[in-house]
């Protein structure tokens, strides 16, 4: 799984929204406190605004605002905004998928991949991400991660990030 540079920097977008519900602020604003490209932000902004995330407000004192509450907005709701589905095998729906053979049991294999990415996703709002109050769920399994992460060679493989195998 690989979370696109445009649904980190649309989460953290939003994060920075959220630190400050009710008072709009400017995407050059959003862009410098969290080092997103001024360009990309306008996109992703954009793309937050047709889902009807956010709106903006004009004038001197304008800019972006969440659409909803904190409260009632998750990950999720962020990264399909921007990106689509959360998990998809080859742009298939995951129901109904058949494989034959040696991989028939695959599809179950992504289905608890979905399902996986789901519970965090949708259970940690941006709420919760602004306020540094993850919830237990998403704490256990940042914790399972710290105590089984792994040291692999950046250089093995083109674009890795540290704590990902080669391969």
């Amino acid at each position: 799984m690989r979370i696109s540079a445009k649904a980190d920097y649309a989460v953290r977008a939003m994060a920075e929204l959220a630190r400050a519900p009710g008072r709009p602020q400017k995407a050059d604003d959003i862009a410098g406190r969290q080092d997103i490209p001024i360009r990309f932000l306008f996109t992703i902004l954009s793309d937050l605004r047709q889902a009807g995330l956010i709106h903006s407000v004009r004038g001197p004192v304008g800019g972006y605002l969440l659409t909803p509450e904190p409260a009632d907005l998750t990950l999720a709701d962020v990264l399909r905004a921007v990106d689509g589905p959360l998990a998809s095998v080859r742009d298939l729906r995951l129901t109904g998928l058949e494989y034959a053979g040696a991989a028939a049991a695959l599809p179950d294999v992504w289905r608890a991949v979905r399902t996986s990415l789901r519970q965090v996703l949708e259970e940690t709002t941006l709420a919760d991400l602004a306020a540094g109050d993850l919830p237990p769920l998403v704490r256990e399994r940042a914790r399972t991660y710290e105590d089984d992460v792994r040291t692999y060679d950046d250089t093995a493989r083109a674009g890795g990030d540290a704590g990902t195998p080669p391969g």
